[in-house]
């Protein structure tokens, strides 16, 4: 069976999807600033969840079902860390106090960003995990295939899942974003004006031509989300080793942060105890990683754990939501 990365016409298929979502995205229904409704958040997020699982369905009668899998997982565990980022973004946009109309544009075009560093990552990734195949070895009378850079994924995943299960809330809801190095960069590269002016990222102010704080909040989000993919792009190469798998599942998943955000503002309690399913499936993506030359998880039962896992956490969110005062911490904007 051919490829999908040999395919021309998924790809052609893909670029078309995206690039057609984006204009209508942007440039038709949220061509003017503006608060976005829940229903407009729900119908986005149904549209952009519905266009993925469509191409995977393109995937199956394609490629077959081990290629489909390995799309499924990998698209469920990018978005899975991507409410992760969220969180963050939340707090982003409370400490520089955006206006709920601008802060559409700014994800927008912050996801943007994403689109070209994850794919930077992705295909370099590949590459560099190729190059990198220590000679094989024999174990109890059978020749094992070890991957160095696999390896160091593997070992950082269970780290990452350790940590975030131990995490501090409180400390992001202290952090100081205006010394992010997102921000400090857009300060460095330009006078930044004190206040906004609409959804303008520059304004004449005094006769001269500055950027506004909103251009300094894309930088931090930016910086944000390539912190984020040090995460979530070493988990996903434990799926597969096919970059366009990789790389339209990881862009289906974050084209629909946008709307996801919105919900996630407003239903918060549903997410609270995310981080810990969160940490859960790094670790088990890192020891997937590390015993995969002795034994190889098959991708449904992959996608089968990490959807049992985040199904468990989304109950436990409802069945323990968070206290009032951490709501009201993440809602004060």
């Amino acid at each position: 069976m051919e490829s999908f990365v040999s395919n021309p016409l998924s790809v052609i298929i893909f670029s078309v999807v995206i690039i057609v979502m984006l204009l209508l995205d942007l440039g038709v229904f949220n061509k003017k600033s503006h608060v976005i409704s829940n229903k407009e958040a729900i119908l986005w997020t149904i549209a952009w969840i519905g266009l993925s699982m469509i191409f995977s369905g393109y995937i199956y009668f394609t490629q077959g079902f081990e290629t489909f899998t390995q799309f499924q997982s990998a698209y469920w565990i990018e978005k899975a860390l991507s409410v992760d980022n969220l969180f963050v973004f939340i707090l982003v946009f409370s400490f520089f106090k955006v206006p709920k109309a601008y802060q559409h544009k700014v994800l927008f075009w912050g996801i943007l960003g994403a689109l070209i560093m994850r794919a930077i990552f992705i295909f370099s990734g590949v590459g560099l995990i190729k190059l990198t195949y220590l000679p094989d070895i024999t174990i109890f009378g059978e020749v094992r295939h070890i991957n160095a850079v696999l390896t160091l994924f593997g070992g950082f995943l269970i780290y990452a899942g350790i940590k975030s299960w131990f995490v501090e809330e409180d400390n992001q809801d202290n952090e100081d974003f205006s010394q992010s190095a997102g921000a400090r960069i857009i300060h460095k590269l330009f006078k930044v004006s004190q206040e906004f002016d609409g959804d303008k990222f520059f304004t004449i102010e005094n006769g001269f031509r500055v950027a506004t704080p909103l251009l300094v909040v894309v930088g931090v989000i930016e910086f944000s989300d390539l912190l984020f993919a040090v995460d979530s792009i070493p988990a996903i190469f434990a799926i597969t080793d096919d970059p366009l798998i990789l790389y339209t599942s990881n862009i289906f998943a974050i084209l629909g942060l946008r709307s996801l955000y919105f919900l996630l503002a407003n239903f918060i309690h549903m997410f609270s105890r995310l981080h810990y399913g969160l940490a859960i499936i790094l670790a088990f993506i890192g020891v997937k990683m590390l015993i995969n030359p002795f034994y190889h998880i098959p991708s449904p039962v992959s996608l089968g754990i990490v959807g049992g896992v985040l199904i468990i956490a989304v109950v436990a969110s409802l069945i323990w939501p968070m206290e009032e005062k951490e709501k009201s911490s993440l809602n004060k904007n």
